[in-house]
């Protein structure tokens, strides 16, 4: 899978900056790190790769047969995970994974193993609210890495974990990277350099000027 960013402009409604001005960008198989200082925009690549924000200018193209942003690249192609987590509720950990595996046309006799990986197995029955934010955090990070995903999006995966559960996370995150998949993680973490292909500095993308304006 490769992606493509041509000249994309996106500014969040009442910004006083855009968050990219004619952003280029190429994205290939392995794991890209997206790194840089609170707004710099990491979050926003993930929305925009995904299709689930759309630039005011530009375009994001992808070798995939279907349009960026529509139901079946979403269903299909795209792993994501959410700050915010968005585990369904009344669903348990085991099918929270499982229905997101179905979805995809994957093959959920793998989904054991998967909450196995991210020492789940104990809560494979619960329910969200049993857990605690790690293991909830976990648990999503579980969903999203069982699809075997072509794109592969990952928002602070390691926020707030200790070591042990963050190289966990690193074994499963290389696990679950398919031949010739994408996978981009916005984060702070220096833990999760060792994995990566290639790092993007979004400290760069704008003069300091602009940065310090933008906070302002």
């Amino acid at each position: 899978m490769k992606i493509e960013l041509r000249a994309v402009r996106y500014r969040y409604p009442g910004g006083k900056l855009p968050v990219f001005e004619s952003l280029d960008l190429q994205l290939g198989p392995g794991i890209t790190l997206a790194k840089g200082f609170s707004g710099c925009g990491k979050s926003t690549l993930l929305r925009l790769v995904a299709g689930l924000l759309s630039p005011a200018a530009g375009e994001v193209l992808t070798d995939s047969p279907y349009r960026v942003g529509s139901p079946r690249y979403l269903r299909l192609e795209i792993g994501f995970v959410f700050q915010q987590l968005n585990l369904l509720p009344l669903a348990s950990v085991e099918r929270n994974i499982s229905l997101a595996v179905e979805m995809s046309g994957g093959d959920t006799s793998r989904v054991p193993h998967w909450i196995d990986l991210l020492g789940l197995a104990k809560y494979a029955k619960s329910m969200p609210s049993r857990l605690s934010g790690g293991q909830q955090q976990r648990a999503s990070i579980a969903r999203a890495l069982a699809k075997r995903p072509a794109i592969l999006l990952l928002d602070e995966p390691t926020s707030g974990l200790d070591d042990l559960n963050t190289a966990v996370i690193s074994k499963a995150i290389r696990q679950a990277l398919a031949p010739g998949s994408v996978c981009l993680i916005a984060t702070h973490d220096k833990r999760l350099d060792s994995i990566a292909n290639e790092t993007l500095d979004f400290n760069s993308f704008l003069p300091v000027e602009e940065h310090l304006q933008a906070l302002a």
